[in-house]
């Protein structure tokens, strides 16, 4: 296996006011140009997780190294190895899709004529190339979805971090999207990803975990998920047989 990308050692989340914690003494290792798959059901803790390794809040107790770097000294060194693609739409929808990838960009470091080149790149990649300059209050959600997610990809990061990149899109922006992962991730980059789908898991991820009440349950390749689970056809049946099939809210 290649290096480790991403190290996570006894990490806890206390959100104010909760007895529970959010996660749960949680150590993983996530390795160099893999797409991994952090699934689980409603608050098993996999937004809360990739929120603290994006530095947007410290966990409670344990640490994080990503890319050799400890994550409580060096936030401001990753955040410019990372990428995020947050599950609800960070984008200005006033703004036009050009003027909201030129705004992020510079955020992110960029200017001038690079600016320009690299978003003409990542429309073109997505489709999107002659939409640049419609307002996003008139794209679809399949059209945002894919705006949001090259918005989190100027700047070439190392590490994509991805929370339900392809909910409520339509077929052909889903698809869109599953292959753009699989050109990135054949380019190099690691990308984490979690989502509720978990067929699309299934097909995209390197290796998936599951998590529930904070903490991971099982970790693998799917195949080998679904080979050691009795009577799972597919990795909807472990994640059932895992975590039950009561209702989370």
């Amino acid at each position: 296996m290649s290096r480790k990308i991403i190290e996570i050692k006894k990490l806890t989340k206390y959100y104010r006011g909760n007895k529970k914690a959010a996660v749960n003494d949680l150590s993983l290792d996530i390795y160099e140009n893999e797409i991994f798959g952090l699934l689980g059901p409603n608050g098993a803790g996999k937004t809360t997780t990739i929120s603290i390794l994006c530095g947007l809040f410290p966990p409670t107790k344990g640490h994080a190294i990503i890319d050799g770097m400890p994550l409580s000294a060096n936030r401001e060194k990753i955040k410019k190895i990372i990428g995020v693609a947050p599950q609800d739409i960070a984008l200005y929808a006033s703004l036009t899709a050009r003027e909201n990838l030129k705004f992020i960009g510079r955020m992110q470091g960029l200017y001038g004529k690079a600016l320009r080149i690299r978003i003409d790149e990542c429309l073109n990649l997505v489709g999107l190339e002659e939409k640049g300059k419609r307002k996003l209050s008139t794209f679809s959600s399949g059209m945002k979805r894919r705006i949001n997610l090259i918005a989190a990809l100027l700047h070439n990061p190392k590490i994509l971090f991805l929370d339900e990149p392809t909910v409520g899109v339509d077929v052909q922006s889903k698809n869109v999207i599953l292959e753009y992962l699989r050109q990135l991730h054949q380019e190099g980059t690691t990308i984490v990803y979690s989502s509720h789908y978990l067929e699309e898991a299934q097909n995209l991820c390197t290796r998936v975990a599951i998590m529930d009440n904070g903490k991971v349950i099982a970790i693998d390749k799917a195949e080998e998920l679904i080979r050691n689970t009795p009577d799972a056809k597919n990795l909807e049946g472990v994640f059932l047989h895992l975590t039950g099939k009561d209702i989370r809210d």
